[in-house]
C-alpha cells in the first residue's frame, strides 16, 4: 500500500485550496537540462500534484518529443491516481517527506521498480509553512539529509547531491541492475538478452 484513504482524503483537500503542490515548477529548468542531455523521452512525474506544476517550469528543446505522465493518488484527479508504468526519468518533487512513514518504505521501492534510467528527488528535512487539516505538519517526515541517504542509496545509485537552502535538498540517482535470484540462491545482477536478427 502506498497511502491510506484518510490520508488521501487530508491530501485532496489540501490540493483543492490551489497553493499545495506548487513546487515542482522551480525545478523546470534543471530538469529540462537532465532532460535534454540524456535524450529523455518519457518521464513521470511522481507526485506531481493536482496542478502538474512541473510542466509549468518545463522548458525542452524545440523538435523534441517527450511524453509526460502524472502520478498522484492524493491529488483528488482520478486520471492522476492510475497507477503509472516505467519510465526512462522519474521526477519526485517535493513528495516523500509528505508521505506517511508507515508506507515510505513501500513508495521508495515503487520509485525504484519505476525509474529506467534515472531519478530526480527532492526532500526538505525541516516542517512543512503548511499543515494538514487534521492539524499536524504536512511534513510528515522531517529527518535529517543522511537519514534519506540511507534510505535512497539501497535503491538507486547516487550521482549528485544539492543543498538549496537550509533544509532542502535535490538528488540526481541511476537506477541500479535489477537483482535476480540465481537457482543457487545467490542474487546476481540481471542481464539484457541481445538478439540478433
Amino acid at each position: 500500500m502506498l497511502i491510506s484513504e484518510a490520508y488521501a482524503a487530508q491530501q485532496r483537500e489540501l490540493h483543492a485550496t490551489g497553493t499545495y503542490g506548487t513546487v515542482g515548477e522551480h525545478f523546470g529548468g534543471l530538469v529540462s537540462q537532465i532532460v535534454d542531455r540524456l535524450e529523455v523521452t518519457h518521464l513521470l512525474d511522481y507526485g506531481c500534484g493536482s496542478r502538474m506544476s512541473l510542466t509549468k517550469g518545463l522548458k525542452i528543446k524545440p523538435g523534441r518529443k517527450l511524453t509526460y505522465q502524472g502520478y498522484d493518488p492524493g491529488a483528488g484527479r482520478e486520471e492522476l491516481a492510475t497507477a503509472p508504468i516505467p519510465a526512462q526519468m522519474v521526477c519526485c518533487i517535493d513528495v516523500l517527506e509528505h508521505i506517511e512513514p508507515d508506507y515510505l518504505d513501500n513508495v521508495l521501492k515503487h520509485l525504484q521498480e519505476l525509474t529506467e534510467v534515472v531519478a530526480f528527488v527532492t526532500v526538505h528535512t525541516g516542517p512543512a509553512m503548511k499543515t494538514l487539516p487534521d492539524g499536524r505538519n504536512a511534513h510528515l517526515t522531517q529527518e535529517p539529509i543522511e537519514w534519506w541517504l540511507n534510505k535512497l542509496t539501497p535503491l538507486f545509485d547516487i550521482q549528485s547531491l544539492q543543498k538549496t537552502d537550509d533544509h532542502s535538498y535535490y538528488m540526481i540517482f541511476y537506477a541500479k541492475p535489477l537483482q535476480i535470484q540465481t537457482v543457487e540462491g545467490e542474487k546476481a545482477a540481471a542481464q539484457p538478452i541481445i538478439t540478433e536478427a
